[in-house]
């Protein structure tokens, strides 16, 4: 068997747009439903989701059969993580708080065999490489494995042309909350002030010929940010829509202070 390229960092390359969807409930299961609606990527978030390396191990199983394509978020950027989490079979990582290019280019060694870089070599123990049924996993594993580091603070976004033009990065993602909160915008992903360095950077990662990503869960703010030539966006998070649906539906039949309820009718006049 031969080792499978990498579509989603095929794709990034080619600039074809990339949507995707954010998976904070730490369940295979949910990830499976997600994976079978049409989305090109899923984040299997590790830094503020409760998942570890084995729920992240049952999530890349459970979205196999699928071809939305599995990005796994790491807590940090530890090269003895990244090299589990590259074990266990994911060929996608995104790197939180990464605020200089030397952290940069640490984190690309890391994914990389030598000569290119320092990953370990275990293949015969991994998921990765189908425990050597990947005739060609050592030689091809560097060429099918993606690096996405994410730039979330005002001092990292104004070093993000040297980082984005690390060899071995293949995308830069601008994370707007950390970078809201590090001007002084806590909690205001959309303030003015905080836009207008976001389209600064994807212009300045853009300039570098890699690809620029983003989360935003705000249609009208996705669709500004692909006009200017964002290529992987994640426009929804699960634990999001879970909470809101719920919420939603919970209003819809709540009782009042009164005990009345909101679609009672006069039974007296009601047809019997």
């Amino acid at each position: 068997m031969k080792t499978p390229p990498n579509s989603f960092k095929q794709a990034l390359a080619r600039g074809k747009r990339q949507i995707g969807m954010w998976m904070g409930l730490a369940t295979p299961y949910a990830a499976e439903l997600c994976a079978g609606s049409g989305f090109d990527w899923l984040v299997i978030d590790g830094e503020h989701a409760p998942n570890d390396l084995r729920t992240m191990l049952a999530t890349l199983q459970a979205m196999a059969p699928y071809p939305t394509h599995p990005v796994v978020r790491l807590p940090h950027g530890d090269a003895a993580l990244i090299k589990q989490v590259l074990e266990i079979g994911a060929t996608t990582l995104l790197v939180p708080m990464v605020a200089s290019a030397a952290m940069a280019r640490e984190l690309a060694s890391a994914t990389r065999y030598p000569p290119q870089g320092t990953r370990g070599v275990g293949s015969g123990l991994a998921r990765s490489s189908r425990w050597n049924r990947y005739e060609d996993y050592l030689h091809a594993a560097n060429d099918a494995t993606c690096l996405l580091v994410q730039v979330e603070t005002a001092d990292a976004l104004a070093q993000v042309e040297e980082i984005a033009s690390v060899d071995g990065v293949h995308g830069v993602f601008i994370g707007p909350a950390d970078l809201a909160a590090s001007m002084g915008h806590l909690g205001q992903a959309a303030h003015p002030e905080v836009r207008k360095a976001i389209e600064d950077g994807i212009a300045r990662i853009r300039s570098t010929g890699k690809a620029a990503g983003i989360l935003c869960v705000d249609e009208t703010l996705a669709r500004h940010y692909l006009d200017l030539g964002v290529t992987f966006v994640a426009v929804g998070i699960d634990t999001t829509l879970l909470a809101t649906a719920s919420r939603a539906l919970a209003a819809k039949f709540a009782v009042p202070e009164d005990g009345s309820s909101k679609d009672s009718r006069n039974v007296s006049s009601s047809p019997r």
